[in-house]
């Protein structure tokens, strides 16, 4: 009698909300809240698990300490007007 295991490899399917080439996961990001406190919309955005957008178009769920990155250039930018 034999037994035998296999491995089947699983890929996570889940989409990743990103605009861009990869590089907006090193940064922290001015959210964009139109009409809104900006702290409060995050708050609520990581206690619901919804998106919120930066001003350089990134989406995605906040889930990180934003102090431990630097800012993204792209959103400084749009922010100073520039």
């Amino acid at each position: 009698m034999s037994t035998a295991t296999r491995t089947a490899e699983r890929t996570d399917t889940t989409p990743q909300p990103q605009a861009g080439g990869g590089d907006h996961e090193r940064f922290a990001h001015i959210v964009r809240t139109p009409g809104r406190n900006a702290e409060a919309a995050i708050t609520e955005a990581r206690v619901m698990g919804e998106e919120v957008e930066a001003l350089c178009g990134k989406r995605w769920v906040p889930e990180r300490d934003p102090a431990k990155y630097p800012v993204c250039p792209e959103c400084k930018a749009i922010r100073n007007g520039g």
